[in-house]
Parts: structure tokens; sequence; C-alpha cells
């Protein structure tokens, strides 16, 4: 058989919510030709199921059964396409590590089109590594097996976290070789978000001079993700405010949680604020503000601490990329309210993360010497706070699991001092503290080392179970899930270090 043929068809293609009944509706693909171009993926030799994702799959009405068929990986490969499907590329530009870059666009990424599930709800599907296209440059348009792991087990901790996110539906795998700083082995993530529109998408057409675009790009949003603004006066400054105000969102929920993107440009934040392209992402264990993941940022650009102010950055290019349609003085004021629904978020999320009701500006220095004092004991993030549930409140309580983390115990004695005069405020008693913080606290994470041990034994042995597991572990981060301790442990003393760069 040649390498690149279809398997046999399966008697499951008749079946309700089968791949040949996704109800695709290419919105994107409808708009004129300035904005994407028609890309047939390349077929990738003798694809094979990785991982499937049965919670992804309900987003688009797809049968998990589905997985079973002999032809799944051929068609979520991009080597036979779903019927319905318009591949396209997307064109963007975007500023990288704070310069532009005029033309970027899908490099290795191939939209089949967008299916609308049961709900009306629109969900892009996206072959991530399906090949070359007008925008590859000078890359290969694959992916490898390892990064398509991490951003498969990520995206989908994420969505656990409940941190808005694109969403992984499964990953095809070959043995057909891939160059990178070794010889690797291709596969293709399929990814779903309810847009791919990124800050880039308009700067493209800002720089090129192209006002009408932008106007047909705007639109276009509007109608898709912004319905209630179409017959606004000021619809466009309205979307600007939206975007402002759910970017401000995301960036608290990942300073709460401890996670860093690693890289940060304008082509890789999402005008709906979702997460969107994971690369060298990390979540931080020894609390430390200036954690970098990204071993390819040597200045510390997206550094974990400046990843809001980054992110405002971000937000003022857009502004200015859709100054044709709103004046400079409405977008400066707009802006100007990012700060304020940054802060006011991160500090309530915090508050939860402590147990606190309706925290706000008299508990900031509760919050910033408590992580003022991890810093310097480099206290485990997560763990810590997990931990924290188990406070006692009761006067004379010593609490010494908490307090043996730190350098200084007194340190701890100090503030836990505070801490419990603010708890007295709460009247509620600890279990039901422990309750509500354990819901907000996740006991799971995806660590670095974990990651790794599930690519090892991928990429080694072709031993696929470890995604799995970590695939189901992290769908509920917020539960004991018994047996399973040592996944929340961080890596072990001595372990080598991981090093994450834009190429991952």
């Amino acid at each position: 058989m040649h390498p690149f043929a279809d398997s046999p068809a399966s008697p499951r293609e008749t079946a309700a919510n089968s791949l040949h009944q996704l109800n695709f509706d290419n919105t994107f693909a409808r708009l004129p030709q300035d904005f994407h171009s028609p890309q047939q993926p390349t077929p990738l030799f003798y694809p094979y199921l990785v991982s499937f994702n049965p919670a992804a799959a309900e987003l688009i009405d797809l049968d998990r059964a589905e997985s079973e068929r002999p032809d799944f990986a051929v068609h979520f490969s991009g080597n036979r396409l779903p019927q319905g499907a318009e591949p396209i590329s997307m064109l963007y530009a975007g500023h990288q590590f704070g310069h532009y870059v005029q033309q970027l666009g899908d490099g290795r990424a191939i939209l089949l089109g967008e299916v609308r599930n049961r709900a009306g709800e629109l969900w892009d599907v996206q072959l991530k590594g399906a090949g070359l296209t007008p925008y590859s440059r000078q890359g290969d348009g694959r992916a490898v097996l390892r990064s398509t792991i991490r951003e498969y087990l990520c995206s989908e901790a994420m969505h656990g976290l409940g941190i808005p996110t694109s969403r992984a539906l499964c990953i095809t795998g070959s043995d057909e070789e891939v160059y990178r700083e070794q010889i690797e082995t291709a596969a293709v993530l399929t990814r779903l978000a309810p847009s791919h529109v990124r800050f880039g998408s308009f700067e493209v057409f800002f720089h090129r001079g192209q006002h009408a675009e932008i106007t047909k790009l705007a639109d276009y949003v509007i109608a898709r993700h912004f319905p209630s603004l179409a017959h606004a006066p000021d619809k466009y400054a309205v979307l600007l405010d939206e975007v402002t105000h759910r970017t401000a969102r995301l960036m608290a929920q990942w300073k709460a949680v401890g996670f860093a993107h690693g890289v940060m440009n304008t082509d890789n934040m999402s005008i709906l604020g979702i997460t969107l392209d994971y690369g060298p992402f990390g979540f931080m264990e020894a609390y430390d503000p200036g954690f970098v993941c990204n071993h390819s940022d040597h200045y510390g650009r997206y550094a974990f601490d400046q990843q809001p102010n980054i992110a405002l950055w971000n937000l003022t290019r857009l502004a200015h990329a859709l100054s044709p349609l709103v004046p400079e003085w409405e977008a400066r004021a707009v802006l100007d309210g990012y700060a304020p629904a940054f802060y006011e978020r991160y500090i309530r999320l915090m508050g939860e993360k402590l147990g606190l009701r309706d925290a706000g500006e008299p508990e900031v220095p509760l919050i910033a010497s408590l992580l003022e004092f991890m810093e310097e004991s480099h206290v485990d993030y997560s763990n810590f706070f997990r931990a924290l549930g188990n406070f006692d409140s009761a006067p004379d309580a010593r609490n010494d699991a908490l307090r043996d983390q730190f350098l200084e115990r007194e340190v701890f004695d100090a503030w836990a001092r505070a801490y419990r005069a603010r708890l007295d405020l709460e009247g509620v008693d600890d279990a039901t503290r422990k309750r509500r913080m354990d819901r907000v606290n996740p006991k799971y994470i995806l660590r670095n080392h974990l990651a790794q041990a599930a690519i090892e034994r991928a990429t080694a042995h072709r031993d696929y179970s470890e995604i799995d597991r970590l695939l189901a572990l992290l769908a509920r981060p917020f539960d004991e899930q018994p047996g399973m301790e040592d996944y929340a442990k961080p890596a072990p003393a001595g372990a080598p270090s991981i090093e994450v760069s834009c190429s991952s």
C-alpha cells in the first residue's frame, strides 16, 4: 500500500455524529482572499492515532466512538478531509519580541473550517503541523510529537483550571522524520477554538494601509462573536473595550494560577481573550516573579511578572491597528481601563485562594507580604496554596506543615497572625473555608517533568498511556484523586532542568 493511501472506510460512516456529518459552516473562508490562502494539507506518512480527547469531541458533537475508526487518523492528519471542510491558512502579522514582522500567518496550521454544534456554537477545527503554507517562510510546516504533546496536555489543563483556552481534540503521529535541534517524528494536533483571529490579524492590514480590510475584519469579529454590538454607533470602540477587559481578566487568571505563556507576541494574542498557541509555556513551581520559561527569551521580556504589562503593550498595538476606526482619544480611554480591570480581578482571585470573600485593597498587604516571603524561601506556589486550605485558625495552632516551608519560621508566624485575624472576619469554620479554597487552589498542574515523562514514553517506546493518564488527571485538577499524589509533587531533587524554546 502507498504510505499516504486512505484506510478502508468504516461502517460507522452513516452513524449519527460521524466524521462525515460534522456540520461545517466556513465563515472565515467566505472573507476575501486577502485574509487567507486556500491550502490543502500535506499528507502525513502512515498516520496513526496517539491520543483522543472525548471532552473536546463533545464540543463539535462528534461521537467519541468515531476515534475507533481505522481511518480516524487519516482524517485528522489532513490526508483525507472531512466532508464540508474548506482548508485555508490565515494571514496575520505581529510584533515578535517587540519588533514588527510584516507578514507571519499560519506557517504550519491549516483551518479546516468551523463546525456548528447543536447549541449553535461555532468551533474552528485547525490542524497544526499539517504541512507547508504560503506563510511558512523558512519552516517545513510540520510539528513534532514532543511539542504537540505539550500543547495537547496544557490546553486541556488550562480548561480544567477554568481558564479560557483553545482546546485539543486529538494527536495523530507518524514515523515521518522532522529536523529540529535533532531528528524527531512528525505529528499533527487537531485543535478547536471559537476563533483564531489574533491582534496581528488587524496589524497586517493597518501596516499595509488596507483600511477597508480592517473594517471588514472588525465587522466579521463583531458579527460572529459580539452580535449585540452590530448596531451600536461606537461599535469598534466597544469591541476594543471588550477585548481589553477580556485580556485583563485572562492575565489575572494566568498570574493567579502561576502560568507563564513564554512568547506573548501580538500574533499569539487572541481577539477573544483566550489562551492561544502553547509553545515554551511553564507553570511556576518555586515562587519566582521573574520566572522565565522560554529559553529563547534572553532578556526576560515575557517573564512571569511582566505578562500583565506586555498584554497592555500588545493591546496598545491593537488599538493602533484599529485607529482608522477608533479615534486616539477614545482608544486611550479604553486602554486606561485595563489596569483597574486586571488589578481588581487579580486581587479578587488571590483573595479566593486565601479563602477570603470580596477581597480588595485592604487585603493587598496580606497578599503581597505572603508572596514576598514565598519568594525568599522558594516555596512551591501551587502546593503551598493547596496546603493553606488546612490552616488551623485556632489562636494557639502552630501549623507546622506550613511554617516548615519557610526558611524563617517566625516570618510565617507573623503573617499567620495577620491571616488569622482576617479569617475571623469571614465568619466561617475551617472546614467550610477549606472546601472553598480547594475549589480554587489546584492540587495538580502540568509540571514540566510530568509532560516530559509522557513525551519520553511516547517517543522512546510508543507508549501513549501517560498522555491519557495526564489528560484525565488534569481535567479534574481540584479533586484529590487518591493514588495520584505523586503527580502533585515538584520535580525530584537533582532532576535535570528542562529547557523549552520557541521551537518547542
